[in-house]
């Protein structure tokens, strides 16, 4: 489990056998888990300055949920 300091996305977990990413959200307490997510995406997500910006430009409504 990877912890952020972001205003949009509390935490993230990726499964890389399976390319399953679950990020939980700021606003809400439960997770969600998105499906058959490359492992760059994951990586990339990890070292984005802006976690939010990142989610919404490279995650959101790009992979089943």
């Amino acid at each position: 489990m990877h912890y952020f300091n972001s205003t949009a996305v509390r935490a993230a977990s990726y499964n890389a056998p399976t390319g399953t990413l679950t990020l939980w959200f700021t606003s809400g307490g439960q997770g969600y888990t998105y499906y058959n997510v490359p492992l760059w995406i994951f990586e990339g997500l990890l070292s984005a300055s802006s976690k939010g910006n990142y989610f919404n430009a490279h995650i959101r409504d790009q992979y089943a949920t």
